[in-house]
């Protein structure tokens, strides 16, 4: 087996030394890009006469689509190296922004959140790991700062497109794809940081065991990791319409800015607890979410967008820290050959409650209006998180102590 060419030994070059922002702006890239048809699903639903329903839909295929991608494909670029890889998500992620281009119905937004999801599913592994081999320390933080980050410039850059400039179902598009075609040719301009290996059809094989060492802290954190991602799946599907009904507002930055609010506030909070324990990342996480989603209901009562901004804020910050602290809680608990399964039976229930339930709240909307549907689904936030603090205390577990 060949080992990736150590940086410590040999002057860096100045490709090397660019190499983690080009990732790092990769990664954001393609999270922007999933995160940009949020502030447009108003106006898919005006245009093609759909129902909630099929917004949460469309927004589901993607994580189902993302997940499917990182358990099978995830672990590829470890035998392929990782531009070969990153460079095929780069292209079939132009492919999902030419159909979002031609879209003439929620069929081709469908399909094009499809292969979105598949895109991104794969360069998010292969730019991860691309990240850590650069720096393992550095890369792992920005690993966690990206991707949100990236969401968060998405819905607000897609909000200030439609809101003041023309066709506003295509110029979003446009411009990620040229800047996707810019990265696909930089990425020739900076080095591979590991070197091909075999075990290629091994490594399609999905790992998703959970070490028995790791069970009893995972199943303890399940009730709040499954709260943090209904969290985010409902803000990334619904939350823009939820806003229009609630205020009357139809004004797509509005929408848009509350969404980059959630995710602006996590990578905020992954920032600043990057150095604290996960007891601690925990504590803080668990109160701001659920005085977080209080306010957000109380927002929405009152028709207030800066109640329901502010709400926001403070559950977004308990988004990221929560998140944070259950990483760092589990992954030090495997073992080095078992955390790629840990990692993708994490990753299987996160995209699970990041999808299933949105699709529960479509279909709560169109029953009962967005208002009850909001109503419900933070009561079954706040439910979980209280669930999730008995079972951590229950567990007695020292690390997770959070009495």
């Amino acid at each position: 087996m060949t080992e990736p060419v150590s940086t410590a030994s040999a002057p860096i070059s100045p490709a090397r030394r660019l190499a983690p922002f080009y990732y790092a702006a990769t990664s954001a890239l393609f999270f922007a890009a999933s995160s940009a048809p949020t502030p447009l699903y108003r106006l898919y639903q005006q245009t093609f006469a759909f129902s909630p329903v099929l917004i949460t839909v469309i927004f589901a295929v993607y994580a189902f689509a993302l997940l499917f991608a990182l358990l099978i494909v995830g672990s590829i670029s470890d035998h392929l190296g990782r531009r070969p890889v990153i460079f095929a998500s780069i292209l079939l992620n132009m492919v999902a922004m030419a159909l979002f281009l031609m879209a003439e119905g929620p069929n081709w937004l469908i399909a094009a959140r499809i292969v979105q999801g598949l895109a991104t599913g794969a360069a998010a592994s292969s730019i991860g790991a691309a990240l850590v081999d650069l720096d393992p320390i550095k890369g792992s933080i920005t690993n966690s700062l990206a991707p949100l980050a990236g969401m968060a410039v998405g819905a607000l850059a897609t909000s200030l497109l439609v809101q003041f400039a023309p066709a506003p179902m295509l110029l979003v598009y446009i411009v990620t794809l040229a800047l996707l075609a810019l990265q696909a040719v930089l990425l020739w301009l900076v080095p591979e940081t590991t070197q091909r290996r075999a075990g290629l059809l091994a490594s399609l094989k999905p790992e998703v065991a959970v070490p028995q060492q790791v069970r009893r802290t995972l199943l303890a954190l399940t009730p709040i990791n499954v709260a943090v991602w209904a969290l985010g799946g409902f803000y990334l599907s619904l939350v823009p319409s939820l806003v229009s009904a609630t205020t009357g507002s139809t004004m797509p930055l509005v929408g848009g800015s509350v969404v980059a609010a959630l995710t602006i506030s996590g990578a905020t909070a992954v920032f600043l607890l990057r150095k604290r324990s996960a007891a601690t990342a925990m504590k803080f996480g668990i109160s701001s979410m659920t005085l977080g989603v209080l306010t957000v209901i109380v927002g929405v009562h009152t028709a207030e967008v800066s109640i329901l901004a502010a709400g926001t804020v403070i559950a977004g910050s308990g988004f990221g820290a929560t998140f944070l602290g259950t990483v760092r809680s589990i992954m030090p608990l495997a073992k080095p050959d078992e955390r790629a399964g840990l990692l993708s039976a994490f990753y299987i229930e996160s995209y699970l409650a990041f999808s299933v339930p949105a699709i529960v709240a479509g279909f709560l909307s169109k029953a009962l209006g967005f208002v009850e549907a909001a109503d419900i689904y933070a009561a079954a936030i706040i439910l979980l998180v209280g669930w999730g603090v008995l079972a951590l205390r229950a567990g007695k577990d020292k690390q997770l102590s959070i009495a």
